[in-house]
């Protein structure tokens, strides 16, 4: 199968090219303008549904699926660096984890508004109809980054300094589909930062923090390994106009097939990270949990049939963060001997 063109210049955008013109673009126009002060009541309102307009530009409700892995991660530090939990420094990765994703999901509709215009999926997303200007889509990313950094900074003098490097990956993203068929990869390292940078918020230092890296690899290859499933519901669209993607360069069967290999050695990372750490039986009932919801995602999507994609999203992936995260969580106050 023959590669997609290559992304024209800015200057000088081919038909095939996901930033080039196109009719759909005059939805465009309406996002990057503020709404007339006559079409609302009062300034109070207005803000109010700018804000409701933006969190669900960003999917808030999706930050679920994020921190159960960085609640395990620093519960784990916590657990094997003096047993008792200090909810201050959840309460901080919590809403730095909040603030980084808020964050990375605004700059990926920002910088993706065009391309989702001349998609029939995404056609309807917030910046694309208006529903959302980009100044307030700009100004909420902005915020969130704020919220971001002064979180790390709370935490420790590490997570300052090693907080803009985790910003690299969720901005370098959205560009990735632009020069890359493999933006999937990406995507993984930007969610391998969440365990790191949680297991680094307890400690301060990187010694001892070998089972945050697995737990981050393990999650990064997850994430990545579905965003390739994902991926795939667009491999027509993304080869007409110009989207490099897995899915698009080699195809769907390709694709699943190394989604599946990513999550067969997610398993055995999560396997290594539980034997590392020193977790019992009732962390390996949750990974046999997890195995289950592993294999459904696969049976559920085939090549001639994604009419399941987000069935495996919503319910698979939510599974597989909550179980693990539960079962870990016994497992640390029970045999671990973690203490409020």
């Amino acid at each position: 199968m023959a590669p997609p063109s290559s992304p024209a210049t800015p200057s000088s955008p081919s038909p095939s090219s996901p930033d080039a013109a196109d009719p759909r673009d005059l939805a465009l126009s309406v996002a990057d303008s503020s709404a007339s002060p006559s079409s609302v009541p009062t300034e109070s309102a207005r803000s109010r549904g700018r804000v409701k307009a933006f969190l669900r530009l960003v999917a808030i409700e999706h930050s679920v699926f994020a921190l159960p892995f960085a609640y395990l991660s620093a519960l784990t530090a916590m657990a094997v660096n003096g047993g008792r939990v200090r909810w201050g420094d959840l309460a901080l990765i919590t809403v730095a984890m909040v603030g980084a994703r808020t964050f990375a999901m605004a700059a990926n509709r920002i910088l993706d508004r065009r391309i989702d215009a001349r998609n029939p999926r995404t056609a309807n997303r917030e910046l694309v109809t208006g529903a959302v200007s980009l100044r307030t889509a700009w100004t909420g990313a902005g915020v969130a980054l704020v919220v971001f950094l002064a979180a790390a900074a709370l935490l420790n003098p590490l997570c300052l300094v090693l907080a803009p490097l985790a910003v690299v990956p969720l901005i370098v993203y959205p560009y990735g589909k632009r020069f890359t068929n493999w933006p999937h990869a990406i995507l993984g390292i930007a969610q391998m930062v969440g365990p790191v940078g949680a297991w680094l918020a307890v400690t301060g230092t990187f010694a001892g923090s070998g089972p945050a890296w697995l737990l981050g690899a393990a999650v990064g290859l997850w994430i990545g390994g579905f965003d390739l499933i994902y991926a795939c519901q667009d491999a027509e669209v993304d080869r007409e106009i110009g989207v490099h993607s897995v899915p698009a360069r080699y195809g769907l069967r390709f694709a699943l097939h190394a989604s599946t290999v990513a999550h067969v050695v997610t398993f055995v990372l999560f396997g290594w990270f539980g034997a590392l750490v020193g977790f019992g039986w009732l962390w390996w009932i949750g990974l046999a949990l997890t195995a289950i919801a592993f294999g459904y995602q696969h049976l559920v999507v085939k090549p001639t049939d994604l009419s399941r994609v987000n069935r495996a999203f919503f319910t698979a992936n939510g599974f597989v963060g909550i179980a693990l995260f539960v079962f870990a969580l016994l497992d640390l106050v029970i045999r671990l001997g973690l203490r409020p």
